[in-house]
């Protein structure tokens, strides 16, 4: 990849509200990358990625058609920080190689600037990438409410998905910004145009 595009890295913990911040990106037609969009992209069999995962994990994640059984797959890997270490260190390989491709696509259309949303930006490596490293915290019960809400699970299991992450001192270690999200859209909204036009990314109309 070239030097000429400023990839802006965005994490956080599940529940954060990256989805409403790179929301915000779509609004003023920045180029993001979404690292969980392209996983799931790299789960359409046949497929290299879902081979590996059959590998480290057998087939009881798989349905009998031969496709990922995501719900199965998410049972294991967010009942043990083993598990899910082993589900990064398996495909974010597949991912990292897919986003550099389309990054370098989007520099060659002569684009400033690209956002990478990846829950696990900093786990992968990626973040040593990235010019600038953004994470997205929220509170715990919070997180733990909007994700039940979102995957239409229980709070139980949405609290044993928020345990299994990282602490907020984790991401707040290996990041050069912080935007913390609390109940109050409006201003985490704010916060994130304030952010977009310090770097940049847009201009003051």
């Amino acid at each position: 990849m070239g030097v000429s595009i400023k990839i802006i890295g965005v994490t956080g913990p599940s529940g954060a509200g990256k989805s409403l911040f790179c929301t915000r990106l779509k609004k003023y037609g920045i180029e993001t990358i979404d690292a969980d969009e392209v996983y799931h992209s790299l789960l359409v069999p046949p497929s290299q990625c879902l081979d590996a995962i059959r590998n480290a994990f057998g087939d009881p994640v798989f349905s009998p058609d031969g496709s990922l059984d995501r719900s199965a797959l998410g049972a294991v890997v967010f009942s043990s920080p083993e598990k899910l270490e082993l589900l990064n260190k398996t495909v974010l390989g597949f991912v990292i190689n897919k986003m550099e491709e389309m990054i370098a696509s989007f520099e060659s259309e002569g684009k400033k600037f690209v956002f990478v949303d990846a829950p696990t930006l900093i786990e992968s490596g990626f973040n040593k990438k990235c010019h600038t490293v953004i994470s997205i915290l929220s509170p715990k019960e919070t997180r733990i409410s909007r994700i039940a809400v979102r995957d239409k699970i229980t709070e139980e299991k949405a609290k044993e998905r928020v345990m299994a992450q990282h602490s907020d001192e984790f991401y707040i270690s290996h990041s050069d910004i912080v935007l913390e999200n609390t109940n109050d859209e409006a201003s985490f909204i704010e916060k994130t145009d304030g952010l977009l036009l310090s770097i940049g990314a847009i201009k003051n109309k």
